[in-house]
């Protein structure tokens, strides 16, 4: 079934990534009509999420948040199928990276970094990165697609941009391997979702709750003698991005444990609260809340 799936599927992804990007978005616009207005893809979902994060806003406010959400989770939908395709200038033209050179200054320090992220503006696009990169290799952490025919495209596409990935299970044995063999990298990590109960091993407040988080990327980086450095995003227009380089003061094993983690979700709150609608709502995030927010109206579903 998973070959059949591929075989299905595959053509129609390839020819969508031929497409000129206004003919992309006019998909885009039609996916959102099927996807919101028919189909109503995890509507609740979000709609439960932005009242939790966001209950200080109306009800008429978060509902053009939800909107807006919708049509950018549409749009980088169809960005992801264009990268099978996208040519390396074109996506530099589109995703900008703003101050580059601390990419570069943490490489001349000589150890492997941890890139902490969110699933914020096109999280995906920053494997472009990669190409600006002189002397490290770009790794992103990810779990392994059920069909392996999908798993292998995934792993294609990021190399074209110089760009690896490597499963959540096999991190410390992939980081082991690379400083006995002297590779330093970048290990791209997305941290913002929330863990299982059974192995949330620190809780704290994310918008006026109190949730359990993944706080792997900072206990690698102190384990494994890391740097870290984190991202913001952001969505200039359709179609454009950019990402911000974020260092810390100190070396990570000098701060407190959980300390990191904290700075890097008061910063995804930051970018949160500026434009609400860039941010992948669909996921249960606050599903393990030990408490609602100050405010919180249970949101209405029609």
């Amino acid at each position: 079934m998973h070959l059949l799936g591929y075989i299905v599927l595959y053509p129609i992804f390839w020819f969508i990534s031929i497409l000129p990007f206004r003919v992309l978005y006019f998909l885009s616009d039609i996916l959102y009509v099927v996807a919101y207005k028919i189909v109503g893809y995890r509507k609740k979902t979000v709609r439960l999420n932005l009242a939790l994060a966001l209950p200080h806003l109306s009800a008429k406010e978060r509902l053009d948040i939800e909107r807006k959400f919708f049509h950018h989770f549409c749009d980088t939908l169809v960005e992801m199928i264009k990268t099978i395709n996208i040519s390396e200038k074109e996506m530099k033209k589109r995703f900008i990276l703003e101050n580059i050179e601390l990419v570069h200054e943490y490489e001349a320090k000589g150890k492997s970094i941890a890139l902490i992220c969110a699933h914020y503006g096109s999280y995906e696009w920053l494997l472009i990165m990669n190409k600006y990169l002189s002397t490290h290799k770009g790794y992103g952490i990810y779990k392994t697609i059920r069909n392996k025919y999908f798993d292998a495209l995934v792993k294609k596409i990021r190399n074209k941009f110089d760009a690896y990935l490597i499963d959540t299970r096999a991190v410390i044995p992939a980081i082991r391997d690379h400083k006995r063999k002297g590779i330093l990298a970048y290990y791209g990590f997305l941290s913002d979702q929330s863990p299982k109960l059974d192995s949330a091993i620190y809780w704290t407040n994310l918008f006026g709750m109190e949730v359990p988080v993944h706080v792997g990327a900072e206990m690698l980086a102190k384990k494994m003698d890391l740097n870290v450095m984190m991202v913001k995003g952001a969505k200039i227009k359709r179609g454009y991005y950019k990402a911000t380089f974020i260092s810390l003061e100190k070396e990570p094993k000098e701060y407190a444990n959980y300390e990191i983690t904290d700075i890097f979700l008061r910063l995804m709150e930051e970018q949160i609260r500026e434009q609400p609608e860039y941010y992948l709502w669909t996921h249960k995030r606050f599903k393990h809340r030990r408490n609602d927010p100050p405010g919180f109206i249970p949101p209405t579903n029609s």
